[in-house]
C-alpha cells in the first residue's frame, strides 16, 4: 500500500463518483478503478457498493475512510514541517550571552525575533565569554553574544556593539553633582576600585588598568564581583567607584550616579559568534535580525 492508494480512496469515497475523482486526481478513470480494486485486495475487504450507477462506501469503507484522510493529514503535517525547519521557521536555537547584551542589541533582538518566528524554540543561558567559547566550540549553544577579542580561529566573528566606559559613583559623592560634564580619570586616582574579577573578564580588567596607569596612577582595587548589578549594587552601598560600560546607564540603579570621562577610553565591543560548521537553518535569521541592530 501507498499514499497514492489512500488518496486515491479518499477521493473517489468523497466524490462517490469514479469519473469525477479520476476527473479530480488528473488522471484517467480506469487505472483509478484499478488502484482501488488492487487496495481492497490488499485489505481483504470491500470498501465500495458498486452498482453500474452509483457508488457507496461499506460500512469498512466508512472506518477507512476516517482513518485515511488521519494519514494523509499527518503527511501533509509532516511535509509542512520538514519545508518550515529548512526555512528557519521552526525548530530550535540556544543562545549564550554576557550580562552587557541584556542592556544592549539582545532583548530587541529576541523581541523581534520571537514576532517573526514564533513557533522557534529559543533557549538564552547567560554565560561569560570564555563559558561561550567552550559552549560553542563542543556545540552546546549554536551562538554566542560576548566580548572580543577571542583566542579561537575556528569561528564567525562579527561586532554588532561598540560602548565607552563611564564612572559609576555613589549619589553621595562629591563628583556626582553636575552629570552633565564628564571628569578626568585622574580625579579619581585616590578612589577604591570595585572590578570584574580578572579571571573571568581579563581583558576588561587588564584595560582598565592600563588606563588608569597611562593616566598616572594604579588604582587601589578592594573588590571584585560579578555580575554588573552586583558591582553597582557595591557602589550603592559605598564600598568604592567602578568603570563599567557605558550601557549600564540604562539600568538607572538607585544610590548610583554615572559620570562620562574627558579621556578616550578603550572601546569595548560585544560580538556575534558561531562555528562555520553550524547546521542549525534558525541561525542566519537570528543573525540578520541582530545584524539590523548594529
Amino acid at each position: 500500500m501507498e499514499l497514492r492508494h489512500l488518496k486515491y480512496f479518499v477521493a473517489v469515497a468523497e466524490e462517490l463518483h469514479f469519473g469525477r475523482a479520476a476527473k479530480r486526481l488528473c488522471i484517467t478513470q480506469q487505472p483509478l478503478s484499478r488502484q482501488i480494486k488492487d487496495l481492497e485486495e490488499e485489505l481483504g475487504v470491500e470498501l465500495f457498493y458498486r452498482t453500474k450507477r452509483t457508488v457507496h462506501l461499506t460500512e469498512v469503507g466508512e472506518i477507512f475512510l476516517v482513518e485515511a484522510r488521519k494519514i494523509l493529514q499527518q503527511v501533509d503535517c509532516a511535509v509542512e514541517s520538514v519545508k518550515q525547519a529548512s526555512q528557519g521557521k521552526i525548530g530550535r536555537i540556544m543562545i549564550g550571552f554576557t550580562g552587557s547584551a541584556l542592556n544592549t542589541v539582545l532583548p530587541t533582538a529576541v523581541r523581534q525575533f520571537k514576532q517573526l518566528y514564533p513557533k522557534v524554540d529559543l533557549t538564552l543561558k547567560r554565560m561569560q565569554t570564555p563559558e561561550q567559547l567552550l559552549a560553542l566550540d563542543n556545540g552546546q549553544i549554536d551562538l554566542g553574544l560576548l566580548h572580543p577579542p577571542i583566542n579561537d580561529d575556528g569561528l564567525i566573528l562579527e561586532t554588532v556593539y561598540r560602548e565607552q566606559l563611564v564612572a559609576a559613583l555613589p549619589d553621595n559623592h562629591p563628583f556626582a553633582k553636575d552629570i552633565s560634564k564628564p571628569i578626568s580619570l585622574q580625579q579619581l586616582a585616590n578612589e577604591s576600585f570595585i572590578l570584574f574579577p580578572r579571571h573571568i573578564g581579563s581583558v576588561l580588567y587588564d584595560r582598565i588598568i592600563n588606563l588608569c596607569q597611562q593616566t598616572g596612577f594604579s588604582p587601589n582595587v578592594v573588590q571584585e564581583a560579578i555580575p554588573q548589578q552586583t558591582i553597582l549594587g557595591l557602589v550603592a552601598a559605598g564600598i568604592g567607584i567602578s568603570l563599567i560600560h557605558s550601557s549600564v546607564k540604562t539600568l538607572g540603579r538607585h544610590g548610583v550616579v554615572f559620570r562620562d570621562l574627558i579621556e578616550l577610553t578603550p572601546t569595548l565591543e560585544t560580538a556575534v559568534a558561531w562555528s562555520p560548521h553550524t547546521t542549525n537553518p534558525v541561525l542566519p535569521y537570528f543573525v540578520g535580525i541582530v545584524r539590523l541592530l548594529k
